[in-house]
């Protein structure tokens, strides 16, 4: 009887687990379409951006190349509450956080010394296969925008 109440248990975890993840649209991996993205001059593109499961909280890496082609790798490990979390690998952002809108929509910003630098939305598309990223903000002086659409891998 024990050991049926611990496996069905453990059981539930793991379903409770999956339903979780299942129920957040931008858990994955997406790879940037550039066909269908529009970048201002000098921006920074992020061709794979993987969000995946940190424990209690989620783990978003970006693997790109800068505005002049140079490599370029973030990680950020927070929740999607709205609150600033340490960001690495980007200089011109120390934090970032997010927000969640409704279930298919986020919004971000990340932050150099506690002032926004850049900020934008997130958006799922309803079957789960796409995502389009605006972006705005300003470095170094320079103005950036950008809109760029990522299909789920």
């Amino acid at each position: 009887m024990k050991t049926r109440t611990v496996v069905l248990t453990l059981a539930l975890c793991l379903l409770g687990l999956a339903v979780s993840l299942a129920q957040n649209p931008s858990m994955g991996t997406w790879k940037l379409n550039e066909a269908k993205s529009k970048f201002s001059s000098g921006a920074t593109k992020n061709t794979t951006v993987v969000y995946s499961p940190a424990g209690d909280n989620t783990l978003v890496t970006t693997d790109g190349t800068t505005g002049d082609g140079k490599p370029a790798h973030t990680e950020w490990t927070g929740k999607f509450d709205g609150k600033d979390y340490p960001l690495t690998g980007d200089p011109s952002a120390d934090s970032r956080s997010y927000k969640v809108i409704n279930p298919h929509t986020m919004e971000f910003a990340n932050k150099k010394d506690g002032k926004v630098t850049t900020s934008g939305k997130i958006v799922v598309s309803p079957d789960g296969k796409s995502r389009t990223v605006t972006v705005s903000g300003a470095l170094a002086g320079t103005k950036v925008t950008g809109t760029a659409v990522y299909d789920k891998q």
